[in-house]
């Protein structure tokens, strides 16, 4: 069954990106390789800017094992947009996040989907316990 799109408020973070003249395809829209590029910018602007997640040095990182995107409006350089992120499921080592695209001011999404991180060990790559800093941050966007 093939999600509907959500609303602008069902998200707790917004970031607003700009669209750049390399991101149209052939068919004069937004290619969607981009739209997954978005989601990771996102989530880790989310994540870097406050402070849980150091990807240069921290004991543990966080890998991308899962994502999904629905497509519902086409999107074009050079239109403003803004991505909203929330969590819905936040595990021992994992987290799920649902990530939405808004064109310029659009109240529904014109493409959503989710992401999934896991928390591993730098050095074994083995799963780890999402730190607590980071999991009292995701709580703080959690719909759940």
């Amino acid at each position: 069954m093939r999600d509907t799109a959500k609303h602008r408020e069902y998200f707790r973070h917004f970031l607003p990106i700009t669209t750049r003249w390399g991101d149209n395809d052939v068919y004069g829209h937004v290619n969607n390789v981009v739209f997954y590029q978005w989601f990771d910018t996102v989530v880790n602007q989310f994540l870097i800017s406050n402070g849980t997640l150091d990807i240069h040095g921290g004991s543990s990182i966080a890998l991308v094992v899962e994502t999904h995107c629905n497509f519902f409006s086409p999107v074009a350089f050079p239109e403003p947009i803004t991505a909203g992120l929330c969590v819905v499921q936040l595990g021992k080592s994992s987290v799920r996040y649902e990530v939405g695209i808004f064109r310029d001011d659009e109240t529904l999404a014109s493409a959503q989907g989710h992401f999934v991180h896991v928390y591993v060990d730098r050095l074994t790559r083995q799963p780890t316990p999402i730190p607590e800093a980071a999991r009292a941050l995701l709580q703080s966007i959690s719909i759940t």
